[in-house]
């Protein structure tokens, strides 16, 4: 009995073992389908609302490439940080504004109307579209992009809103290609909108 037991042990790491070095050898296989995913799913035409007041289609992007953020007006720390941290990458990037537009998308369509929007966007002394439009807009706007927000309670019945953070790049033609996440440094930040600003 405890031969049997030792042999089926061994087989089992003969098993895991043969498991291993395949995926040592082809690493593409598992890799590839895991960032071909998103790039098939994410994104999409939308349409809301300009800080002018006027409705904003995703095709006025197309001819540059854009990085697409989630945030909202009230935000403390994350969106400033993160369009702040835009407007230095592409200032870094050394092609001016026609390097890649700054896109900010509300996630709080009933606190920021179209003249908040342009206010909060106006404070970066750089070019930033901004955005937002009815709760139903923004729900589907979010969703293209698999964004999370949800409102969160603060002292004296007011709300923040816990949101995503990731900044979404899109190619020329509208096309998600890639991520930036918060965590990420410049180095590796940089080298992704060279290559869609190429």
């Amino acid at each position: 009995m405890l031969g049997r037991l030792r042999a089926l042990l061994w087989v089992l790491v003969g098993i895991v073992a043969i498991g291993t070095i395949y995926l040592a050898l082809n690493p593409q296989s598992q890799t590839e389908q895991g960032q071909d995913l998103p790039m098939q799913t994410l994104g999409g035409p939308f349409t809301l609302t300009g800080s002018d007041g006027k409705p904003f289609n995703s095709s006025q992007l197309t001819g540059k490439p854009a990085a697409l953020f989630f945030g909202f007006t009230n935000c403390p720390d994350v969106c400033p940080t993160t369009l702040a941290r835009l407007a230095k990458l592409r200032a870094q990037l050394g092609k001016g504004n026609d390097g890649f537009s700054i896109v900010f998308v509300s996630v709080d369509p009933e606190r920021d109307r179209p003249e908040d929007v342009g206010r909060y966007t106006s404070l970066f002394n750089t070019p930033v579209i901004g955005l937002t439009g009815s709760v139903a807009d923004i729900e589907r706007v979010k969703k293209l992009y698999g964004v999370y927000s949800a409102k969160a309670p603060t002292p004296g019945g007011g709300y923040s809103v816990d949101h995503t953070a990731t900044v979404f790049l899109l190619d020329r033609n509208g096309k998600f290609v890639a991520t930036l996440s918060p965590d990420e440094g410049d180095a590796p930040a940089l080298d992704k909108l060279r290559r869609i600003s190429s």
